[in-house]
C-alpha cells in the first residue's frame, strides 16, 4: 500500500531499523534514533543495489516520488544510479572549486593569446581586480545580480560612472566565457544592464575648420625632432588611426603605388569599432 504523510509522521522508531515501503523500489528507513531516510531499490546488470534520495521531512514524500520517477527514468536508459550521483558530486565539487579568480584569469590568457593590445590587457586586468578583490574567492555558481551590483555601487560612490560601466562589460565577458565553456549557467550582470548610472558623455576638443587644420599641419611640418615623430603626427592627423596600429605599424603593410596602408585584423585594436578599419589611403 502506498505510503501518506499521515502514515509516516505516525512511524515510531524500533529497537532494530526496519523498511516502510511505498512503490516502484521506494522504501523509508526507519532508524532506531528516528531518523526516517529514503532509499531507491533497483536492479541493474542483474544486481541489487540501493540508491539514498535524502531524509524525511527534508525530502517530503512528493519529493521522494519525484526523485523515484527521475531515477527510474535514468535506469531506463541503461544508467547506472550510484555511478551518476557520483558523477554529479564530482561535477558539483569541481564547480564550487572553479572560483571567480580563477575564471577571470583563464579569460584575462584567452585575450592574452588573442594578440590584443597590452594597454587593453593592462585596463582588463586592472578593472577585474577590483571584482576578483569584491569576490574574487567566491565560486562561480554562487555569485549573484545583487552581489556584482554591490561591487559597482562602490565604485559609483566616487563618481567613476564610466569605470564602473566598464567593470560590469568585462565581468560580463568573463562569465560569458564561463557559460561557453559549460562552468557556469549564467550571466549575472545581465540584469545589471539598466542598473548603473549613465556616465555624462563629455565631447573632446576636435578641429572642425579648414583654417584650424592648416595650422596643425604647419605645426607638424615645423617639428624640429626625430623624423620618424613628424612623419607619424602627419599620418595621425590625416588618417586619424589608433596611437597603438600606428606605433606597431610594418613596412609591408604600405602599398606605396596606390598610396594605401593596409593594417592586418589581428592588430586593429578595436574591430568592432563604427569608422571604416583595416585600410586606409594616404
Amino acid at each position: 500500500m502506498p505510503l501518506s504523510d499521515i502514515t509516516i509522521r505516525n512511524l515510531k522508531p524500533r529497537d532494530k531499523p526496519y523498511k516502510v515501503s511505498d512503490f516502484e523500489g521506494l522504501f523509508l528507513l526507519v532508524k532506531p534514533t528516528g531518523s526516517r531516510l529514503w532509499h531507491q531499490k533497483y536492479r541493474i546488470n542483474g544486481k541489487e543495489k540501493l540508491l539514498a534520495i535524502g531524509s524525511y521531512p527534508e525530502v517530503s514524500l512528493a519529493q521522494a516520488r519525484l526523485a523515484r520517477d527521475a531515477a527510474r527514468a535514468l535506469l531506463a536508459s541503461g544508467k547506472d544510479l550510484s555511478e551518476v550521483k557520483q558523477e554529479r558530486k564530482r561535477e558539483e565539487k569541481e564547480r564550487r572549486g572553479l572560483t571567480f579568480e580563477i575564471q577571470a584569469k583563464a579569460y584575462m590568457d584567452k585575450t592574452a593569446k588573442e594578440g590584443r593590445a597590452d594597454t587593453t590587457l593592462s585596463k582588463t586586468e586592472w578593472l577585474l581586480g577590483m571584482a576578483i578583490a569584491e569576490f574574487g574567492a567566491k565560486p562561480m555558481s554562487e555569485i549573484t545580480s545583487p552581489m556584482v551590483l554591490r561591487c559597482l555601487r562602490k565604485i559609483e560612490a566616487k563618481g567613476n560612472y564610466e569605470t564602473a560601466k566598464r567593470l560590469r562589460a568585462k565581468v560580463s565577458a568573463v562569465f560569458r566565457d564561463a557559460v561557453a565553456n559549460g562552468t557556469a549557467a549564467t550571466d549575472p550582470t545581465y540584469a545589471l544592464k539598466d542598473a548603473l548610472i549613465r556616465p555624462t558623455a563629455k565631447p573632446r576638443a576636435a578641429i572642425i575648420d579648414a583654417n584650424s587644420l592648416d595650422d596643425l599641419m604647419r605645426a607638424i611640418d615645423g617639428f624640429h625632432g626625430q623624423t620618424v615623430t613628424r612623419i607619424a603626427l602627419q599620418l595621425l592627423a590625416l588618417l586619424v588611426p589608433r596611437p597603438g596600429e600606428l606605433r606597431k605599424a610594418r613596412w609591408s603593410e604600405f602599398d606605396y603605388e596606390a598610396a594605401i596602408w593596409s593594417i592586418p585584423a589581428a592588430r586593429i585594436v578595436f574591430p568592432f569599432q563604427s569608422r571604416p578599419c583595416g585600410s586606409w589611403t594616404i
